[in-house]
């Protein structure tokens, strides 16, 4: 395997029987095992790639992204991170760090204001600098007031 794996044998052993009483066992099993899942998972959140570029050896990205957002939905995510909060032990602490701690990625920072609305600062300064010297054509055919 080409990529750098994050699980040793003992984290593992930690998050392996608290996986398995919180996973259903309904269903065929997966063509990936929970632990290379899980790697996968995690190989996302330190890299930041996008989902295409998951590399071969975690299997298909497609795969990948379904089982984890199927695991979202039926809450799998939340019961681990909160098993494994209380009962963990040192590996997997290691591990998972919590989410203030990790650093933004540059391009995270957002898009540019959206200024449809607004008029283009050259305008609004020509308008502001030469006000007009005639009245609107509008105001022009409107009906005096009494």
């Amino acid at each position: 395997m080409a990529v750098c794996l994050l699980l040793t044998d003992e984290a593992w052993a930690e998050i392996a029987p608290i996986l398995a009483t919180i996973k259903s066992r309904a269903g065929s099993p997966p063509a990936l095992s929970d632990r290379l899942f899980i790697e996968a998972v995690l190989y996302l959140a330190r890299t930041g790639t996008p989902w295409r570029d998951l590399p071969k050896d975690f299997g298909h990205w497609d795969a990948v992204y379904n089982r984890f957002r199927r695991w979202e939905a039926r809450g799998i995510w939340r019961r681990l991170w909160e098993r494994l909060q209380a009962e963990a032990g040192p590996m997997t602490r290691h591990l998972f760090i919590d989410a203030p701690i990790v650093r933004a990625h540059q391009h995270a920072a957002g898009a540019l204001k959206k200024t449809v609305g607004t008029p283009h600062r050259l305008w609004a300064a020509l308008a502001a600098a030469c006000p007009p010297k005639s009245m609107p054509a509008v105001a022009m055919n409107a009906p005096a007031s009494r």
